[in-house]
């Protein structure tokens, strides 16, 4: 068999980070991960390439060379997907699809071959036996979650690691809440299910092996979904391996803001290398969090928690979402404020849709209220259901916001702000990385001579040098963030008005 495995394009999102790659020479943030984990699940006899269309173009040659060829995708890859499906039908190639986008929309791809959905470890075995024996199904699902100690080690090989900004792994699936809005609970369940850390530390060394020094994003949707477990077991063998080989990784992930209530954790991961934290805010409004079933943001001091974090050595990213029943026609100017406050650099904000199999896409269809399919794009000038709130007042509502907290003088007011009070952790001397003297130059020449920023960013690299000089490639690092940020702001603020 020759197996063609597809990664579909992303779309022009805060998540692409497409305007900050070219400081870096990268063509991508991340590798698909899923797809090089269900490849080694394959026969090993089986020929396999890999296509990332984030990282190359995708050729009737690489169609045409193979048998299969497996496609996996999110929803806001759905347009990729389509014309990558139209492809495949157009020149007779049979295809193989699954992940997140395909399990949760199965009706709308009849025209792929074979639909393995859920969880691959649990189907794609059994219709590999089907294959084997002429009796290939249309569709494979599953009525259970997996055992992770079954996941095997991604197959590196199959990318070019040099065309990434980081890499990516994998520790748990599932989280323990159940936020309205969230597809996770659906797609994974709410227990955690974790890998050992021996399989954690086996996939740090195959990663090590093959030369990667960088970042690492564990792309768990709660890391700290078993508190437990980390604090006795991955996180101390984390910290093991890394002294071992001389710190060779720093790491980045998502968790809750209950991260917050618990010091040595936040000291422990922050030992182990890790350097930034996304939490899903959602709402500074009490209200919202209640309408949504956030409840581990309820009854907080949310900058308090914040604060914390950041002052553990963490630095946090944060999800904002408007357009719920209850936002207050002050909730924009609610937003602006206390994400200016928080010192929250990289603040997403978008505007709320209906994920199917959600709960609230299921509430929204018996309120009869649901009017498309959510695109996934979170940058997106619209809901894809009927709000509450005059739509015109929304969407100017959520422009306001992006327009405000990107403009180049509130964005390094927080940038400021944030490294004055970040505290990392002492890792001894500094080491430059690759690709640091490239950004800087390009840096100091798109954002200090011919960009918009470039009073605010003069001030932000003299400032970083005297006051805090260990965090001035961090600093320089935010303000090319920023300037993605700005671009991607620009084209939502062009949307409708």
């Amino acid at each position: 068999m020759k197996i063609l495995l597809v990664y579909p394009e992303y779309p022009d999102t805060f998540w692409s980070f497409r305007h900050a790659l070219k400081f870096v020479s990268k063509k991508a943030c991340y590798p698909p991960l899923g797809l090089m984990t269900v490849a080694a699940m394959l026969p090993g006899k089986w020929e396999k390439k890999l296509v990332d269309m984030n990282v190359k173009p995708l050729s009737d040659r690489d169609l045409l060379w193979s048998d299969y060829v497996f496609i996996s995708a999110m929803t806001v890859q759905s347009e990729s997907v389509k014309n990558v499906l139209s492809r495949c039908r157009r020149l007779g190639v049979r295809t193989v699809a699954g992940g997140p986008l395909f399990t949760a929309n199965p009706e709308d791809f009849d025209e792929v071959d074979h639909l393995v959905l859920n969880e691959a470890e649990l189907t794609l075995p059994v219709f590999l036996d089907d294959l084997r024996n002429n009796r290939a199904r249309h569709i494979y699902t599953a009525d259970r979650w997996t055992d992770l100690k079954h996941s095997p080690i991604p197959l590196w090989e199959l990318i070019d690691t040099r065309k990434y900004a980081a890499m990516n792994i994998q520790y748990s699936r599932g989280c323990p809440f159940d936020c309205e809005f969230c597809d996770i609970t659906a797609l994974f369940g709410r227990k955690p299910r974790t890998k050992s850390a021996e399989q954690i530390v086996a996939e740090l060394e195959s990663l090590y092996a093959r030369g990667w020094s960088g970042g690492i994003f564990f792309v768990d949707d709660n890391f700290i979904g078993d508190k437990k477990k980390l604090k006795n077991d991955l996180l101390p063998a984390i910290i093991g391996w890394m002294k071992k080989r001389g710190r060779p990784f720093s790491f980045i992930t998502e968790a809750s803001i209950d991260l917050a209530d618990d010091a040595r954790l936040m000291e422990l991961m922050v030992e182990a290398g890790f350097e930034e934290v996304f939490i899903g805010i959602e709402s500074p409004n009490d209200e919202c969090l209640l309408e949504s079933g956030k409840v581990q943001n309820r009854n907080r001091d949310l900058l308090n928690c914040v604060r914390r974090i950041q002052k553990s050595g963490l630095q946090v990213q944060a999800g904002f979402i408007v357009g719920f029943d209850s936002d207050p026609p002050a909730i924009f100017e609610r937003h602006i404020r206390f994400i200016q406050e928080s010192g929250i650099v990289t603040a997403m904000v978008g505007m709320l849709t209906a994920l199917r199999g959600t709960k609230l896409y299921h509430r929204l269809v018996s309120e009869g209220r649901m009017l498309e399919d959510a695109s996934g794009n979170n940058t997106s000038i619209a809901t894809n259901f009927i709000p509450k709130m005059n739509m015109d007042s929304l969407i100017n509502g959520y422009q306001s916001i992006i327009r405000t907290i990107y403009a180049p003088g509130n964005y390094y007011v927080r940038v400021i702000r944030f490294l004055q009070e970040f505290q990392p952790f002492s890792m001894g001397k500094f080491r430059l990385k690759p690709g640091h003297i490239g950004a800087l130059v390009k840096s100091m020449l798109v954002l200090g001579i011919i960009g918009k920023e470039r009073f605010h960013f003069w001030k932000l690299f003299f400032w970083s040098l005297v006051r805090r000089p260990r965090l001035f490639p961090m600093a320089i690092t935010l303000a090319i963030y920023g300037f993605h940020f700005r671009k991607v702001a620009e084209k939502i603020c062009l949307g409708p008005k």
